[in-house]
Parts: C-alpha cells; sequence; structure tokens
C-alpha cells in the first residue's frame, strides 16, 4: 500500500510545484512506482511532467464529483515509474459543488483508495490554499511536507498551516503526521537565506528536513520544457537537491533497500 504524501502551503510562490513534480520524479528514479496527483486548478504540475492542461479531456475534477474511477485517467509520464492523475481549471468549481455532498472532506481519500496498492508513493499538489480542496488532499495523506522559501516574511502563514493540519488531525484524520519543512529558493549568497534557515530550524527543529534546496538556473526552467530537472538536467544542483530530498524520506520511513545487516560495519 503507498505512503501518500500531500505538499501544501497555502502562500504562493514557495516551491510547492516544483517539489511535487521533483520529489514524485526523483522517487521514481529510484525505483519506487510513483503516482502524482495534481489538485490544483492551476495545472501546474499537469504541464510540469509534459502535458498541456486544455487539451486535458478528464481530470481528478471528474473523479472527485463525477465519480469516474482514477485507473481510467492515469497517464504515463517521460519519467519511468511515474504515472499523473491531472487537473483541469475546472477543479476551481468543485469546492462549491461538493459543500451539499456528505462526507465531502474525504472525497479525495476515496479517489486515491482505488489506486493506493499499485503505487509506492502518491504525492499530491495541493492549491495554494486552505479551502476544501486542500483539507481534502490532507484527509486522504499519511503525511504532509511543507515548503518554506528562504525568503523575508519565511514564517508568515505558518502557524495558521499547522493549525489546519492540527484541526485536520483532531476532526478528519488522526493519522495525518507532518513530513517535514522543507527549506527552499535558499541563496547560499545572501545573510537572509542564511539567518531564515537558522529561524526555521530554531522554531521547527525536529521536523524540518537536512535537505535544502538551493536556487538553481536549471530547476526553474525545467518546467517550461515540461520536464522535472532529473530529466532536464541530471548534473544540476536541483536534481542532487531533489534526489537527497528523496532519499531522506525513504531514511525517515525505513524504505531505503539497503537492508539493515547490510549497514553494519565490523
Amino acid at each position: 500500500m503507498g505512503k501518500v504524501i500531500a505538499i501544501a502551503n497555502q502562500k504562493g510562490g514557495v516551491g510547492k510545484t516544483t517539489t511535487a513534480i521533483n520529489l514524485s520524479a526523483a522517487l521514481s528514479i529510484l525505483e519506487f512506482k510513483t503516482l502524482l496527483i495534481d489538485a490544483d486548478p492551476q495545472a501546474n504540475a499537469t504541464s510540469g511532467v509534459g502535458f498541456d492542461p486544455k487539451i486535458i479531456k478528464t481530470s481528478i475534477y471528474e473523479c472527485i464529483i463525477d465519480d469516474v474511477k482514477p485507473k481510467d485517467i492515469i497517464l504515463q509520464t517521460d519519467t519511468p515509474g511515474l504515472d499523473l492523475i491531472p487537473a483541469h481549471i475546472d477543479l476551481v468549481g468543485a469546492e462549491i459543488e461538493m459543500i451539499n455532498l456528505p462526507n465531502r472532506e474525504k472525497m479525495m481519500q476515496r479517489v486515491i483508495n482505488k489506486v493506493k496498492d499499485d503505487y509506492d508513493f502518491i504525492i499530491i499538489d495541493c492549491s495554494p490554499s486552505l479551502g476544501l480542496i486542500t483539507i481534502n488532499s490532507l484527509a486522504a495523506a499519511d503525511s504532509v511536507i511543507i515548503p518554506v522559501q528562504c525568503e523575508f516574511f519565511a514564517l508568515e502563514g505558518l502557524g495558521k498551516l499547522i493549525n489546519t493540519i492540527r484541526i485536520v488531525q483532531e476532526r478528519i484524520n488522526p493519522e495525518l503526521n507532518i513530513e517535514g519543512i522543507l527549506l527552499t529558493m535558499f541563496d547560499q549568497r545572501l545573510r537572509l537565506s542564511k539567518q531564515v534557515v537558522q529561524d526555521v530550524r530554531s522554531h521547527f527543529e525536529h521536523i524540518v528536513f537536512d535537505t535544502i534546496i538551493h536556487r538553481n538556473t536549471r530547476l526553474g526552467e525545467a518546467p517550461s520544457y515540461g520536464e522535472p530537472i532529473m530529466i532536464h538536467d541530471i548534473n544540476s544542483n536541483g536534481s542532487l537537491n531533489y534526489l537527497n530530498l528523496a532519499r531522506e524520506i525513504l531514511q525517515r520511513n525505513d524504505m531505503t533497500k539497503i537492508k539493515a545487516t547490510e549497514k553494519m560495519v565490523d
């Protein structure tokens, strides 16, 4: 049964979709079958792995609202082992249509449960809001990764998101954990970036990933080619960062393919 990880932050421009795309690709390259679910009406994760949202006929919207089987709409990406459930602008209207539905917070969970056994990991790219679709994603997830950019106001809104996660834990999904806070857009030339890293680590020490995502030109241009960074430029710092993040997540979940006995040194 696959582990479901939501990538969430209601603050835009923090590297959320970049993380969803490239973490998914890194896990698949490390030979873990991965499904990326685009749960953002902007559909940037969909275009970021090579599909034009304008020609998408059936998306996560139809799975949630019309009970379309997710297996019928899954797309294979050019990254071996990485599949996609795409998004479409129609997802904007889903929250209104879901208001009067029974168990409206668990519609995404119902969709994911139909494919959960087919994957090692399912990564959900949430929209930059704390609306009903994001709540659905958190309700369906085993854990959540919170990207935080290494810039001014980095901690702004983080408390509100963590409070929302606690509410979801208490009322909807008691199994939800914080996988980690991921520091993104780090520029080692800037004193401010280093200060943000220090501040976030001092406030949230044990839940901050060791891996930091650096600012990287190749990482920024990869989406315009419809490619994860590992496909666009495997030798870039961005590729190394996300491969390291994938390895760190595997280690945290004791899912490395190295047996415990092989880690022992005589």
